[in-house]
């Protein structure tokens, strides 16, 4: 069943979405790409945790090419809706910046997860 390989690459995904913002809060502002490197290599934990990020980016895609081998396109993208709930849960529990509960946007979530279920729902045949 193709349901198992694309709920592994939500998780996946929505794991290093987590992790690259939990390696990226840590470092302070900065103005490119190599300030951010030099950044990393000086702390070591941060750094592991934007690798762990880009290897669940990885992982993720491999589990995602099983997802389109056994599934309908139709329904396997609309699962990968699910990671933007994931993720918001995750940035709204741990506390990232800026991320703040409110009753619109969990009305916004709460919708998405409806249209994942008619997506996903089995068709009547005729």
């Amino acid at each position: 069943m193709g349901y198992i390989p694309a709920i592994f690459s939500v998780l996946l995904v929505s794991f290093a979405q987590v992790a690259m913002k939990y390696a990226m809060s840590r470092s302070p502002a900065s103005a490119g790409i190599a300030d951010i490197i030099c950044e990393l290599a000086g702390h070591p934990a941060d750094a592991g945790w934007l690798l762990a990020g880009l290897a669940g980016y990885a992982l993720s895609m491999g589990c995602w090419f099983l997802a389109l081998k056994r599934l309908p396109l139709s329904k396997a993208y609309a699962l990968l809706s699910l990671s933007y709930i994931i993720v918001w849960a995750a940035a709204v529990t741990l506390g990232f910046r800026g991320e703040r509960f409110s009753l619109t946007t969990l009305a916004g979530i709460l919708s998405v997860i409806c249209g994942v279920i008619l997506v996903c729902m089995p068709s009547a045949k005729r």
